[in-house]
């Protein structure tokens, strides 16, 4: 009885703390806003609202292609970062008439320098963002607390500005394409739509490329780098938190309350076995799974082996095997014969086997005459 309290008393520990772990855990997040996640800063909802406007929507995933980009796609803060390659490919896209909404709070290097995106040096407060009357309805844009300035040049036109002037996001037309880039991409995430005029910047966002205009979502570059396998990748959520207060309660329960079963018992070496015994465990098988005709040609390739050796042939090729004994023993080269032509009529029955295997043994191993009648009588 001492023994089950402690194990209920230990199980009882264990919830306890795998419940205070999860409930005092913070809530999950998405820094890099992907379109997959539903937290306060993911942009799951920006997908969902360009499809209730009508637009085909879809999240740009498993590998980059190379032609048959969409009208719109937005990309938020890449944790795998662009290729030079990628940057390119993206930047003949706008200029063919793609519009490309870029919102990262440090940006990517290589689509930077692709794009000509300048940023300051040092983070500032935004503020109340105002917008520029450059998108209709766009007055007051609420984000994160810090931001990044971008630092515009004359080609670049501002449309949102912080609360002490500075450029968060502006608009820039190359060839027959648009580019977007906001250095606060808060803005556009799940809990922020609702918030002053964050909502119809989207909708003027997405109305840049038509009613009808395909919109993606690049989640090619949201892929695993090497600090996702990062324990603290895991174990800042809610549930690898727990699993890991878990492991630990079990371990140190197991540790102090664990004792063996019983002694050791040592293991019995093991016996070489006869050639009998595998002799008898191939027959066995053989005869469990029913395999007569195998059983008969094994039997059949032993005894042609047998009567080669005997008689100083090769058994190998089969057909100068055959032609030699015809001239060396045509009397054991026709009993042979016959023997292995009624082999397979006598494989239906366990008597006719026994019988066809008896007399290739006596083909293959012959016996004495007087050996087998045995000592005369005195």
């Amino acid at each position: 009885m001492k023994g089950a309290r402690g194990w209920v008393i230990l199980g009882l520990v264990v919830v306890v703390i795998a419940g205070l772990a999860y409930a005092f855990q913070p809530s999950q997040s998405s820094p890099d806003h992907s379109s997959s996640s539903d937290a306060r800063d993911g942009t799951s909802a920006a997908r969902l609202f360009s499809a209730a406007m009508g637009h085909p929507t879809e999240q740009v995933a498993g590998t980059f292609p190379t032609t048959g980009l969409p009208d719109v796609m937005f990309v938020f803060t890449p944790t795998s970062p662009y290729t030079s390659t990628e940057a390119e490919r993206t930047l003949d896209w706008v200029r063919s008439g793609g519009v490309l909404v870029y919102a990262s709070e440090q940006g990517d290097p290589a689509l930077d320098n692709a794009f000509g995106v300048r940023r300051l040096d040092a983070p500032t407060l935004t503020g109340l963002q105002t917008g520029l009357p450059v998108l209709g309805g766009v007055n007051e844009v609420s984000g994160g607390g810090l931001v990044t300035p971008l630092d515009p040049s004359v080609k670049q036109v501002p449309i949102v500005r912080t609360s002490d002037g500075e450029v968060s996001a502006y608009v820039q037309q190359m060839g027959s394409g648009t580019v977007v880039v906001m250095a606060d991409p808060l803005p556009l995430c799940n809990g922020y739509l609702d918030e002053r005029d964050n909502g119809r910047l989207l909708a003027d966002l997405l109305a840049m490329a038509g009613p009808d205009s395909r919109v993606g979502f690049d989640e090619y570059h949201h892929g695993l780098i090497i600090s996702d396998f990062a324990p603290q990748a895991w174990v800042t959520t809610p549930w690898g938190a727990a699993l890991l207060w878990l492991l630990v309660a079990v371990f140190l329960g197991l540790l102090l309350r664990g004792r063996s079963f019983g002694p050791l018992i040592p293991r019995a070496e093991e016996l070489a076995r006869s050639d009998v015994e595998w002799s008898v465990a191939v027959g066995n098988l053989l005869r469990r799974s029913s395999a007569r005709e195998v059983t008969l040609g094994l039997l059949a390739t032993a005894t042609e082996r047998a009567v080669a050796s005997r008689s100083g042939l090769p058994v190998q090729p089969r057909e100068q095997f055959w032609n030699a004994l015809w001239v060396r023993s045509p009397q054991l080269a026709a009993e042979l014969a016959d023997a292995e032509n009624k082999l397979y009529d006598s494989a239906s029955t366990e008597d006719g086997l026994l019988k066809a295997a008896r007399r290739l043994h006596h083909i293959a191993h012959p016996v004495r005459e007087e050996r087998r009648r045995g000592p005369s009588p005195s």
